[in-house]
């Protein structure tokens, strides 16, 4: 088994067999690294799952190596003392060796280049956000309250172009500025907007996810990019606890205590699933939730936030249900009541 740390220019390697004996320690620079590794007889290789990690999987993979990559988080409690690369190759090796130790799935080539340009939609999406705040900061200076939301942006237009309003005309160039830039990324935004929705389009498992009620091009291909094969999960819940939507415990002495969702999963998922089930909440309260049903039981003891969550975990069940399966979405029939 060698332990990798993975670095820019120099890696540090730490061999040692499979019940913890030391075989050598190497520092290697990153042309060296790939070649000592072509040469190796098939090992064990342990990285963690950071930056260049999936990459660096996919090439040892190639050399016949089996990869196993830890959560970051995993490795620190078996850092001895001081913090070096040596000392992190080594306690990536010990955390491996355990018999519990939960290991990352290397992603594909695809599955990056996905995840990319999801991220790339965030950012922009972030950037915009920025701007549109910007321009309201500049607004409030001189008395003009504008509520957020992008579409107040024509409310701001008026505002700029009305030759009565107290504004300088320095002040009506910055902020027409900023209006140029906030319909640039706007274009952008919607450029990937489109090719999110066509990739998820294409792709099978997306179509099928985009069957569940909630569930839009977004989600479908963040689930696609971001989530483990559904496969490595034992069951629904434990996908819904990977994406951290199950309550955190405190339980001790045999006595259950549970507070909020514990958020120690892929958060992009999160977010985006609770979204889908706030607008699905929203639509299923104008046309009237079932009575008597789970989530009309939920609506009327619980706050509107928490319902949601609850209908995000349900909505994550369901996606593990639905890949498992490899079936479209059914909706469930209510059973007769005699």
């Amino acid at each position: 088994m060698i332990g990798v740390d993975l670095a820019k220019t120099v890696f540090q390697l730490h061999g040692a067999s499979m019940t913890g004996e030391l075989k050598f320690r190497k520092k290697l620079s990153r042309g060296s690294f790939a070649k000592f590794m072509a040469d190796q007889p098939p090992a064990v290789i342990v990285m963690e799952a950071c930056g260049s990690a999936h990459y660096w999987a996919r090439e040892m993979s190639r050399y016949g190596h089996e990869v196993k990559l830890i959560a970051p988080h995993y490795v620190k409690p078996f850092v001895k003392r001081q913090k070096n690369d040596a000392a992190d190759a080594e306690a990536i090796v010990i955390a491996a060796q355990r018999p519990e130790m939960r290991f990352v799935d290397p992603k594909t080539a695809e599955q990056q280049s996905r995840a990319i340009l999801f991220r790339a939609r965030e950012r922009l999406v972030h950037q915009r956000t920025e701007l549109a705040n910007a321009l309201r900061g500049c607004l409030y200076e001189y008395g003009h309250v504008i509520p957020k939301g992008m579409h107040q942006l024509k409310r701001i237009d008026e505002i700029l172009n009305n030759p009565n309003s107290d504004l300088p005309d320095l002040m009506r160039e910055e902020c027409r500025d900023l209006m140029d830039q906030i319909a640039e990324k706007t274009v952008r935004i919607d450029a990937r907007t489109v090719k999110i929705k066509a990739l998820a389009a294409e792709a099978d498992t997306a179509r099928r996810l985009q069957t569940i009620p909630g569930v839009g091009p977004l989600t479908a291909l963040a689930v696609e990019a971001f989530a483990p094969p559904i496969e490595s999960f034992r069951c629904g819940r434990d996908f819904a606890a990977w994406l951290g939507l199950v309550p955190r415990q405190f339980s001790s002495g045999g006595k259950e205590r549970l507070g909020r969702i514990s958020k120690a999963g892929q958060a992009d998922i999160r977010r985006l699933l609770i979204i889908g089930a706030m607008s699905r909440l929203t639509w299923l309260t104008r046309k009237s939730i079932t009575e008597g049903s789970w989530l009309a039981r939920m609506a009327a003891r619980k706050p509107r936030m928490l319902v949601a969550i609850a209908l995000a975990n349900k909505m994550a069940r369901t996606i593990w249900a639905v890949l498992t399966k490899n079936e479209d979405y059914r909706v469930p029939t209510r059973a007769a009541v005699a």
